[in-house]
C-alpha cells in the first residue's frame, strides 16, 4: 500500500479574539494549509521538484517547517536544551530542503506535527512579550509568531505553485 499525504481538517483563521488567540489562530491556519497544499499525495509527488533550476519540493517545505518551528519557539524563545536542529548541520545547512531523495515522507509529516504540539507546549506559559537575546538585538514571542505566520504565507505560497504543477489542484 502506497502512503499518502492525509487530507486535513482546517479550521477558518480567526477574525476576532483576544491578541494570543489571534496570533495562534492564524499560525494554525498556515499550519493546516501547509498540509492541506500536500494532502492526497504520494511520497515521490511530495518530492517532485517545482521547477528547474530550483529544487524546491513540498517534501523539503514539510521539513523546513518543522525545522523553524523548533528552532524559533522551542530553541530560542523556550531555551530547550533538547531542541537540537532538525535535519541540518554545519556541513549542509540546507538538508530541510536538499536531503529529499530517500526522505521518508510519513515520518517527516509526523515529525512535523510533534513539533508544532511540542512548540506550542513549549511557549504556552510565556507572555508575548517574554524576550530573549538575538545577534541583532533582542526579539520578543510576539515577534516569533509574527514571524512565522509570514514564514509559512511565503513558503504556503510556493506549496500553491508547487501543488499547481503536480496535479493541477489549485485554492
Amino acid at each position: 500500500m502506497t502512503w499518502t499525504a492525509p487530507s486535513v481538517d482546517r479550521t477558518g483563521e480567526p477574525h476576532t479574539g483576544p491578541e494570543r488567540a489571534m496570533l495562534q489562530g492564524w499560525l494554525d491556519w498556515h499550519r493546516g494549509t501547509l498540509l492541506a497544499k500536500c494532502s492526497g499525495l504520494t511520497a515521490d509527488q511530495l518530492r517532485l521538484a517545482s521547477a528547474a533550476p530550483s529544487n524546491l519540493t513540498l517534501l523539503g517545505l514539510v521539513r523546513h517547517m518543522s525545522y523553524v518551528e523548533r528552532v524559533w519557539f522551542r530553541d530560542r524563545v523556550a531555551k530547550d536544551p533538547t531542541a537540537v536542529p532538525l535535519y541540518v548541520s554545519d556541513a549542509h545547512p540546507d538538508a530541510d530542503f536538499e536531503d529529499i531523495a530517500t526522505a521518508d515522507a510519513e515520518q517527516a509529516f509526523a515529525i512535523f506535527a510533534e513539533e508544532c504540539a511540542t512548540a506550542d507546549r513549549a511557549v504556552a506559559a510565556f507572555d508575548l512579550d517574554q524576550e530573549f537575546p538575538m545577534a541583532k538585538g533582542r526579539r520578543s514571542l510576539r515577534w516569533v509568531y509574527l514571524h512565522m505566520i509570514e514564514e509559512y504565507a511565503r513558503h504556503n505560497g510556493h506549496a500553491d505553485l508547487i501543488r499547481e504543477r503536480i496535479d493541477g489542484a489549485t485554492g
